[in-house]
């Protein structure tokens, strides 16, 4: 039975290891193996990624990969994608050529501003709050000068702030709700900064004034509904699918994506891994936008579908509204070796032009995964990868392989099925 540990911070990385090993692996020599494997040769290389998190102990790989092909407002794109799953990136690329055929994708920034709140607790008289407000409104301005004149230089800094009363919600509960452009950076160290300064002065000036609140906390919100960005592709029917069915059925596809949450809920994971996959390439907060893009897909009476789809006069049209709260500086994009190499692929965008990537990569992956579902089905090209996963769990010789890709093609595949079929060939042998 394993012990707590005290101090295991102050222990140094190989001291973190060798009681992992002796508590958790009987001191498995294999397993000490497994975890140094990962470690980077290059010394330097692995203390910085050792300083990314706390209590580091080796690293956990994902494979990075690209898909080509992605025209975008008329610029071509060879997108990052770092993601575990199988048939994705395939998936992404095959839907990008097909559009890039097709006028490629279209984009459009609808927003960019990022939100954050002051919450406290006030039981006194509402309208002597809000004349309180009113009157240190222009301090909050004033004495965040130093933390926004860098923002500010840059074109962005803080665009509003204003009282909210919630009590309605939650007794004496009140809120500075504040709205801020953050330009290239995501900016959640400078929103904070902002709201904890806020907190302050809220507090200082309550004080003077003999209001009593109280501050319960300060923080950024993950959830920016006017920071958001539009990705779409359109083309006459005929043009779609040689099939003038095929254009109503994937219709449809989508309609009950917005109506039905069971089925909404896997119709946006599928554009999330899209979205995520460039997320993850590009160092950005995969966990944030996921948080908030959820949220976004209940902002109207329930859970639905992100992405819609339409046929009108002909013409066959199909989107997608992302909230997305990016940055291209700031963070892991200038301290990790490949976000700061997926960034040059990119060609150096601003936050704004990386939003567009993004929501052009969730579109082409839910275009993917909605043409497999309405034809073939899905199954089909996850079955293959999931082939090639037992053969190489079974370390089949690329023989092996072919002869299996062979029996299975057109075939249910199972793993005691391939187990089977794999030893017999090496019975033969």
């Amino acid at each position: 039975m394993s012990q707590s540990k005290s101090g295991f911070s102050k222990l140094s990385k190989e001291e973190k290891i060798q009681w992992i090993l002796s508590e958790y692996f009987s001191n498995d020599a294999n397993a000490e193996k497994v975890l140094k494997q990962y470690w980077n040769s290059n010394e330097s290389l692995q203390r910085l990624h050792d300083d990314f998190i706390e209590n580091t102990i080796s690293n956990f790989y994902l494979p990075y990969a690209v898909a080509p092909n992605f025209l975008i407002n008329g610029k071509y794109f060879t997108v990052p994608m770092v993601i575990e799953e199988s048939s994705v990136v395939a998936a992404a690329s095959k839907a990008a050529k097909f559009w890039s055929e097709r006028g490629g994708f279209k984009t459009t920034i609808l927003g960019t501003e990022k939100i954050g709140q002051v919450h406290f607790i006030y039981k006194g008289n509402k309208e002597k709050l809000i004349s309180f407000f009113e009157n240190i409104k222009p301090k909050f301005y004033e004495q965040t000068q130093t933390i926004t004149a860098n923002m500010q230089k840059r074109g962005g800094g803080i665009t509003s702030i204003e009282l909210r009363d919630k009590t309605s919600e939650l007794e004496s509960y009140y809120q500075l709700h504040a709205t801020f452009e953050t330009v290239n950076s995501m900016g959640a160290n400078f929103i904070n900064t902002c709201l904890e300064e806020f907190a302050k002065i809220l507090k200082e000036e309550a004080e003077q004034e003999g209001i009593e609140l109280d501050v319960v906390m300060s923080i950024l919100s993950n959830y920016v509904p006017n920071c958001v960005v539009r990705a779409e592709v359109s083309c006459r029917v005929e043009e779609l699918n040689e099939n003038p069915a095929y254009a109503e059925k994937f219709v449809q596809a989508v309609k009950i994506a917005e109506i039905e949450p069971f089925r909404a809920v896997t119709h946006n994971k599928g554009i999330m891994n899209g979205v995520d996959a460039v997320i993850l390439a590009t160092g950005n907060d995969f966990r944030a936008v996921e948080a908030g893009v959820h949220a976004y897909a209940s902002k109207d009476n329930g859970y639905s579908s992100l992405s819609h789809a339409e046929i009108k006069d002909g013409i066959f049209r199909f989107w997608l509204d992302l909230p997305l709260a990016l940055g291209t500086v700031g963070g892991l994009t200038s301290l990790h070796p490949l976000v700061k190499l997926s960034l040059q692929m990119l060609g150096n965008p601003s936050a704004q032009e990386l939003m567009q990537v993004v929501a052009a990569a969730g579109l082409a992956q839910n275009f993917a995964a909605l043409n497999s579902l309405t034809t073939t089905g899905i199954q089909e090209g996850h079955m293959k990868m999931h082939l090639m996963n037992i053969l190489n769990q079974l370390d089949a010789t690329h023989e092996e392989k072919k002869l299996t890709v062979k029996r299975f093609k057109g075939r249910p595949i199972s793993h005691s099925a391939v187990v089977n079929f794999v030893e017999t060939l090496r019975s033969q042998q």
